[in-house]
């Protein structure tokens, strides 16, 4: 039985198998559920895992525009609008960045008219100068994590 980067096992473990029970955990780690269960609760208290959510495929569901949103905004009102981004519903990602514009937004519709519809409601915000948006025509990959280096 080893401690020896059990964290990083365990998160790499996760990663490859999120419904995995505590036990195939231990199993698979050669430790005991316990230790298993204290672990994950440290990560979790840690904020290194954020929660086990399904993995959706939107574009199964309809949702087959994805939309890269790069927006120029008044400086003092960045936080206030990626806040406002955050809160929109098909908004999956949202980053305050640097360069040429101050926030960037990806986002998911079902068609082009419901993309123009959040474009046009982002341009009514006062602290909203100016909008970028890209259409992807070809996702590569999407939301993928990668495994932890773990020396052995």
């Amino acid at each position: 039985m080893t401690y020896e980067n059990l964290d990083e096992k365990l998160v790499n473990a996760l990663l490859n198998d999120g419904r995995s029970s505590l036990r195939n955990l231990a199993e698979d780690l050669d430790v005991s559920v316990t230790t298993v269960s204290n672990h994950l609760s440290d990560l979790d208290e840690q904020g290194v895992i954020k929660g086990y959510t399904p993995k959706v495929d939107y574009s199964e569901l309809g949702y087959d525009v994805t939309a890269v949103i790069q927006l120029k905004v008044e400086g003092t009102a960045i936080t206030d609008v990626a806040a406002t981004l955050r809160d929109a519903k098909q908004m999956v990602s949202v980053y305050e960045v640097t360069g040429d514009h101050d926030v960037i937004a990806i986002a998911k519709f079902k068609d082009t008219d419901g993309m123009n519809d959040e474009i046009k409601e982002l341009l009514n915000d006062i602290n909203v100068k100016e909008t970028n948006t890209s259409v992807v025509l070809n996702t590569v990959c999407e939301h993928e994590q990668f495994p932890l280096d773990v020396s052995d």
